[in-house]
């Protein structure tokens, strides 16, 4: 199981990787896997503030619909157009499978999710 040490994690199995004043967000390979092969992502907030936990969009398995929770409040900037294909999810969830860009409200807030090593424990890695 691929958790990188340079991410934050939250409970619902969202990744978050800081660059300057945004922050990228997608699945872990974990969800992934337990997901199946990802066939749709939907998102259509774009320029939307929303609050940590509510849901910003949902993805689309083959045996399952999950929604996608927002680790930190903040503005949604981006969605990442290259998931029109949602393959890039099932084959490189940390890098080209992002699925969006947000501006945290407070850069302090990530701080407050898990580290890989904790990340790694909640999932029993």
């Amino acid at each position: 199981m691929n958790i990188p040490q340079n991410l934050k994690y939250t409970q619902d199995d969202e990744w978050v990787r800081i660059e300057g004043e945004f922050a990228f967000v997608g699945i872990t390979d974990y969800a992934q896997h337990e997901l199946g092969d990802i066939v749709f992502v939907d998102v259509d907030c774009e320029g939307d503030t929303i609050d940590a936990g509510e849901a910003f969009g949902s993805i689309e398995a083959v045996k399952t619909v999950a929604d996608l929770l927002m680790p930190v409040n903040g503005e949604v900037v981006e969605f990442n157009k290259a998931l029109e294909d949602a393959s890039a999810i099932n084959n490189d969830p940390y890098g080209e499978g992002w699925i969006i860009k947000m501006k945290p409200a407070n850069m302090a807030d990530i701080d407050g999710l898990l580290d890989a090593a904790a990340y790694k424990a909640k999932i029993g890695a």
